[in-house]
């Protein structure tokens, strides 16, 4: 991988830490892509990009607005109607997908810094995200002429079958804890079955999505396929949300936002898939191989600070064994240390300060009403004054009916829950509101396939957890953690629609 391209000189330079007097006031001015240009906001409003690590401003890029929204959304209507891409062959919509991909490799050093310097993760995890973001490529690549539809038997004389679809415009409205990734797994599904998108980031991470609207291009994706528009959630994307020439919506982030999503979705009757997030269990059985299990309960959890949907937050220990664990993940969670992104520690920072208040808020109620913690890890010594860190933190045994046990805290807090029989792990687990991902350590096979069945979660992940970011099993929630499946195959047809045609020939 190696930085090249006009985006990839300056991004380097910042990355690299250039002072802001070399780049101006705010670092560098980044414009948003509508039909295949670069473009700033209507208003010339502009949001500055802080890194996490240190606070420090270091780029801005467009605050748009409904004007803004409204012309890429109109972009994107008239490439799916009037453009070549939803006429083209699946097998040709597969070459340009794949031709992305390689270019994200190419370009996978500038990419994985950008990340991590957008977001306050560790350099290796920017790296990991770009590695599973050349695979969502290839993946769907691959994909995107295997999907087909079916002839259903039917009256004599009458010939029916089934066609597989796209929405039309797809409107994706991108987190800011995994950017590339998750930008990776709705563009992928999305364009492999021929929609068009505009694409709204989070204002907290813009800048990946930013340069892969670029690198579509690159790829010889017609231009107004891929919009991506930049501003705040409250302006851009609530504007994209109801827009009535969006025959689509997929979400990912809060269950509050996701709710007003929906409801903006509901005015034009538009389909939607939401991921929500989650509060996933890690059930761990006195026969379970605890050497194997207990760094990967660390993981878990410290991956990207916490800030992740599917963060193993809770772990429910069989009680004969609950000391023992506990003491073992003590011990680790003391060693762990928090820094800057370009230090590559065990974690990076928070996102922001407004999340940081937030996890700080939570750890403290469940301090204050007598949660025990067992262990805490540091920040590293000389990490900047003004980077968002969050100490890692272990509590033990927990009130199942806490604030800290029920709510996703998105950061770095894991909780532990003690448990006598399978029935009592079973109500457990299933004692939230959420239900997007589970973890299940045990030998016994009966009991694996027995719990599997009985905990209510999008995945079960039997004596392994998340298994290298999983780009062909399909992913989504139940409850409060929302609906519908991103990733494999699945996804294909949440981007799709199913048409029936009936023939009558005597």
């Amino acid at each position: 991988m190696h930085h090249s391209g006009r985006f990839g000189a300056r991004a380097k330079e910042l990355l690299m830490g250039v002072p802001q007097s070399a780049a101006g006031p705010a670092g560098e001015a980044f414009l948003q892509w509508i039909d295949g240009r670069q473009v700033d906001a209507v208003s010339g409003a502009r949001i500055e990009v802080a890194c996490p690590s240190n606070g420090h401003v270091f780029a801005s890029f467009p605050a748009s607005g409904a004007e803004d929204v409204d012309r890429a959304v109109r972009s994107a209507r008239h490439a799916f109607d009037e453009g070549p891409w939803g006429r083209m062959p699946a097998y040709e919509r597969g070459r340009r997908l794949t031709a992305l991909s390689r270019l994200v490799e190419l370009h996978g050093d500038e990419l994985a810094a950008l990340e991590s310097r957008d977001t306050g993760k560790p350099a290796r995890q920017g790296r990991a995200d770009v590695t599973a973001t050349i695979r969502y490529y290839e993946f769907y690549g691959g994909a995107a002429d295997k999907v087909h539809g079916d002839t259903i038997p039917f009256l004599d004389g009458y010939t029916a079958l089934t066609l597989r679809e796209p929405h039309g415009v797809v409107a994706g409205i991108i987190p800011w804890n995994y950017p590339l990734q998750i930008l990776a797994r709705v563009l992928g599904a999305a364009l492999a079955m021929g929609n068009t998108l505009v694409i709204k980031p989070a204002e907290d991470a813009s800048l990946t999505a930013l340069r892969m609207a670029e690198l579509a291009l690159e790829a010889d994706i017609p231009p107004g396929v891929v919009n991506v528009v930049t501003g705040y959630g409250r302006e851009a994307g609530a504007a994209l949300a109801g827009h009535p020439l969006v025959d689509y919506v997929t979400f990912t982030g809060s269950p509050a936002t996701g709710t007003a999503i929906q409801k903006a979705a509901a005015g034009n009757n538009r389909g939607v898939t939401m991921e929500l997030g989650g509060k996933s269990p890690q059930i761990v059985f006195a026969d379970a191989d605890l050497e194997a299990a207990i760094p990967v309960l660390v993981n878990a959890i410290i991956q990207n600070g916490g800030q992740t949907c599917s963060a193993g937050s809770r772990v429910l220990i069989e009680r004969s064994v609950f000391d023992c664990v506990a003491s073992e993940l003590a011990e680790r969670f003391s060693a762990l240390v928090a820094g800057p992104h370009d230090a590559d520690l065990d974690l990076g920072a928070l996102i922001n300060e407004r999340q940081r208040s937030r996890v700080a808020a939570m750890v403290a109620a469940a301090e204050e009403a007598g949660t025990p913690v067992l262990a805490r890890g540091s920040i590293a010594k000389g990490a900047p004054d003004g980077g968002y860190y969050f100490a890692p933190l272990l509590f033990g045994a927990t009130d199942p009916r806490a604030e800290i046990a029920q709510e996703e805290v998105f950061g770095p807090v894991l909780t532990l829950f003690p448990f006598e029989d399978e029935a009592e792990a079973v109500r457990l687990a299933n004692g939230t509101d959420y239900g997007l991902v589970a973890g299940i350590w045990t030998r016994d096979g009966a009991r694996q396939h027995r719990l599997a069945k009985r905990v209510r979660a999008g995945q079960v992940f039997v004596n392994a957890y998340g298994a290298g970011g999983g780009v062909e099993l399909p992913f989504g929630g139940f409850r409060r953690s929302g609906h519908g499946r991103e990733k494999g195959l699945e996804a294909l047809h949440d981007m799709s629609a199913t048409k029936t045609v009936v023939f009558r020939h005597g």
